[in-house]
């Protein structure tokens, strides 16, 4: 083995270990129920922050589901 392939070897394990670690220190942790409960009383009250933003996010998030429903609900009407 010559000096270059050691070297693209070594950068190569050096690259995957920092991805490895970039990656799973970007990890979103699962909020806990008391978090979720205090979540969904504040969406109640209209009083999370960037609240429009987020009921936005939410009638997206819906408005995607119906159409998918909607897709699936034609799709077996044409194939009976």
């Amino acid at each position: 083995m010559n000096t270059r392939t050691i070297t693209l070897r070594a950068l190569l394990v050096a690259s995957a270990l920092g991805l490895g670690f970039g990656v799973t220190a970007c990890k979103k942790e699962e909020p806990t129920p008391m978090e979720k409960a205090t979540d969904s009383v504040k969406d109640a009250f209209d009083a999370r922050p960037n609240e429009e933003l987020k009921d936005a996010g939410e009638d997206a998030k819906s408005a995607v589901e119906n159409a998918g429903d909607a897709v699936e609900k034609k799709a077996d009407e044409v194939t009976k």
